[in-house]
């Protein structure tokens, strides 16, 4: 009977037992699924983003090649040299930068942490894809490895032209081209020298209001004044496709709204003005009047689409340019954002490349610096193609703001670019700040030739006061430059 007894309970047991290696099974299978696709996600990650970890300071890799690899040079569009590691007597190395302070922010530094192209590429820098032969003829004479040199899109011409051009004002140029974004030319001052920063590292961090370290091209946050309209003038076209040419206005040199009071720029009374002459003249009033008859949220969406409050496609280090435009806005508030002031601030670099998309038919390159990499065997190891972001603009939307652009010229603040060997087109600003009434900055934003934009200039001298008369002289020598006027 035991016998029988333990056989049923045997018999009985069975099923349970099953169950419970079923339910391990499952368990295993999860937990291996789990390590295989946790497993997989690193591989993936490590493989696509090979140059975030190889920079990330708490990566011992990066040490290691530190360690055996000579930093690359970084070069010019045309091989000029603008940063390379020389080694002393003594066998210590030292970055050194042959134009000094001349391309300081965009090319940066790698001493104290890295700036500008010096951090965007450092993965290059630091890697050597020599050859074969040449890396054992090295490690005979246990010398390093050379580094893979990095080329910009820079022109050191128009580099030193926008440089000495903005001469002793602080302020910012970019000079891109709108059918590829590639940047020609970066100038942010105060500058400094790269070669200096270990000596001058100390007084930077101790001196918390110095901006030297700050390009002013990509994290520079502005009111943008005038040159704002170009923005305004979109909506009101996009609200307006088939009579916003019928528009006029009667400027009385004011405009009152509440205990708000928006006057055209030293007191001008421009009189009977269409949108093309409120556009060309900059005439204050007629676009704060042109503000208030917007649609709020429909203007929102427009500063969207135009990358306000938005990181920007480019791998340049850059701020966030930001417009508060809200339904339950008042109308004090909504004159002012119409006019570029206000709270209003934006980036040097999101507004050229507002320029660009109008140049370009609405299209929007991503801007870029670097062009590609080279082996010191002579071997591409990477080149970066032009990138199209998309349409920013409509092509008629484009066409209009061309237009209106090309009278600024013609018959507007920006006469100074009339008549030349090129046609040009562009928007001037001056940009209120402070609490100093008649203190201001000076803008310009625009391209040439108008009739197939080749390149586009954005410029704003800090403090200086009209656009007109100082921002576009500027625009001129860079553009001659270009054009080998």
């Amino acid at each position: 009977m035991k016998n029988t007894d333990k056989g049923r309970k045997s018999a009985k047991d069975t099923p349970v037992k099953k169950k419970k290696n079923r339910e391990i099974m499952i368990v295993t299978w999860l937990f291996t699924l789990l390590f295989l696709g946790l497993s997989g996600y690193i591989i993936h990650y490590s493989a696509t983003h090979r140059q975030e970890l190889i920079n990330n300071s708490y990566n011992g890799r990066q040490q290691m090649l530190i360690a055996q690899n000579r930093r690359g040079k970084i070069l010019s569009s045309d091989g000029s040299v603008l940063a390379q590691t020389v080694t002393d007597d003594e066998g210590k190395e030292k970055r050194e930068y042959p134009y000094q302070n001349l391309f300081s922010h965009v090319v940066g530094y790698a001493t104290n942490g890295r700036m500008g192209v010096e951090a965007q590429a450092n993965y290059y820098l630091i890697n050597s894809n020599a050859p074969l032969a040449e890396k054992a003829r090295l490690d005979l004479s246990a010398e390093k490895y050379p580094g893979d040199d990095v080329y910009t899109t820079l022109d050191v011409n128009l580099q030193e032209v926008a440089s000495n051009a903005l001469g002793i004002y602080q302020g910012a140029i970019i000079v891109t081209e709108p059918g590829t974004g590639r940047v020609l030319a970066m100038v942010s001052k105060p500058d400094f020298n790269p070669e200096e920063i270990s000596e001058i590292w100390d007084d930077l961090v101790a001196d918390k209001d110095s901006s030297i370290l700050l390009n002013r091209v990509t994290q520079g946050l502005y009111p943008p004044g005038s040159t704002f309209k170009i923005i305004t003038a979109l909506e009101y076209i996009r609200e307006n496709p088939d009579s916003w040419q019928n528009y006029s206005y009667n400027c009385t040199g004011a405009l009152t709204r509440g205990q708000d009071r928006i006057q055209c720029y030293h007191g001008s009374v421009h009189g009977g003005v269409d949108f093309k002459r409120s556009f060309a003249k900059s005439c204050n009033t007629s676009f704060a009047n042109i503000g208030l008859s917007l649609d709020k949220n429909a203007f929102h969406d427009t500063l969207e689409d135009l990358l306000f409050g938005m990181e920007l496609p480019t791998a340049l280090n850059h701020n966030i340019s930001r417009v508060d435009v809200t339904e339950n806005m008042a109308d004090a508030d909504m004159m002012q954002v119409s006019i570029g002031q206000g709270t209003t601030s934006i980036t040097p670099l999101l507004l050229n490349m507002i320029t660009c998309a109008i140049a370009g038919d609405g299209v929007l390159m991503e801007p870029y610096v670097v062009d590609y990499v080279e082996s010191s065997g002579k071997n591409r190891i990477k080149t970066y193609s032009p990138v199209s972001y998309g349409q920013l603009i409509k092509p008629e939307e484009a066409q209009a703001l061309k237009g209106l652009m090309s009278d600024v010229v013609q018959e507007g603040t920006a006469s100074r670019l009339k008549g030349l060997s090129y046609t040009a087109a562009g928007k001037t600003g001056s940009a209120e700040y402070g609490t100093v009434k008649g203190d201001s900055h000076a803008w310009f934003t625009g391209f040439a030739p108008v009739e197939n934009p080749e390149v586009c200039v954005t410029i704003i001298i800090e403090g200086a006061g009209a656009g007109g008369d100082y921002a576009v002289p500027i625009a001129k020598r860079i553009f001659d430059a270009y054009f080998g006027v």
